[in-house]
């Protein structure tokens, strides 16, 4: 009896050893400390002492006529920013443009308390540490995309417009119907619901998910992917589908929104709702296309130009 006690006991230290293993991940590989990687270009320090690491490209900022942050996507970073034009492109359109790494991502620290609201409030410091003025245009892709909606929520009154590129939804913000949501989610690949299921209802299970390991992040997944599923997919703080009228101040910029008709990673049904609910965003569905329609140079271009110079 004492044995099988002594046994049952082992075996319980062995599965509670193995449950923590797998449900608490290793902390970050933060750029800059011991055991980390380097930092390699710039970099702000933010009011919580955390870094944001960014790049500029384009016109300099001090004769560039409209300064626009680009926000990543899911994956990426900086480096990535989808929209890439030839110098006469940049000097034509006008522009200045900061793209720099979500928290977590490349050279930019974690933000263990990652929201909607607080990645906002990065982009806001971001443009006061670099003098962008008190208006500038906020431009993302795919989950970056998805993060334009806090900075609408959040910063209304500094943004002089905004581009949403193919962003990621949320199949439960409340102003979807259940029947529309529903048969979005099970769109999606059996690997993808459940990925998607376990960030929303358990996301202290979501580093357990093994699908998200086949992308190493220099710093290490869980402050990088594994928080994008736990903030992009949790529950909001408000759901962008209630934002009845613009809320950018007195009709002071446009809100665009591009989507690839055949877009296999994020449901163009659900875009159309939106902006079916939300008349004041300019939707534009590009026929034929994908995820990825951005990489096509000329249509970055009209992108661009239609959000910079408010066109159609």
């Amino acid at each position: 009896m004492v044995m099988m006690r002594r046994v049952a006991m082992v075996l319980s230290m062995v599965i509670f050893g193995w449950v923590y293993q797998i449900t608490h991940p290793p902390p970050p590989k933060i750029c800059g400390r011991p055991g980390g990687p380097p930092v390699t270009g710039p970099r702000i320090k933010l009011r919580d002492g955390r870094h944001l690491a960014y790049t500029e490209y384009g016109l300099p900022k001090d004769v560039a006529k409209f300064k626009l942050i680009f926000i990543h996507g899911f994956t990426s970073c900086r480096y990535d920013r989808v929209v890439t034009f030839p110098p006469e492109v940049y000097q034509e359109l006008g522009v200045h443009i900061v793209s720099f790494d979500r928290p977590g991502y490349g050279e930019s620290d974690p933000d263990p308390n990652r929201t909607p609201e607080s990645l906002a409030m990065d982009v806001e410091e971001l443009a006061d540490q670099l003098g962008l003025g008190s208006k500038f245009y906020v431009l993302g892709f795919s989950m970056g995309g998805q993060a334009v909606w806090g900075c609408i929520k959040y910063i209304p009154h500094r943004l002089a417009g905004a581009g949403m590129i193919a962003p990621v939804v949320n199949y439960w913000w409340p102003g979807f119907p259940s029947n529309l949501s529903t048969e979005a989610y099970y769109f999606q690949l059996p690997q993808d619901q459940w990925t998607l299921r376990v960030a929303h209802y358990a996301p202290w299970l979501t580093y357990c998910s093994g699908q998200l390991r086949a992308y190493p992040m220099q710093q290490g997944n869980f402050e990088s992917l594994h928080r994008d599923m736990m903030v992009g997919f949790g529950r909001w703080e408000f759901d962008p589908m209630d934002m009845e009228i613009n809320p950018i101040p007195d009709g002071g910029g446009s809100v665009h929104l591009w989507h690839g008709e055949e877009d296999q990673m994020v449901p163009v049904t659900l875009q159309r709702y939106i902006a079916k609910k939300l008349p004041w965003v300019k939707y534009h569905e590009l026929p034929g296309k994908g995820h990825m329609f951005p990489l096509i140079p000329e249509i970055s271009q009209s992108m661009i130009k239609a959000l910079l110079y408010d066109e159609n």
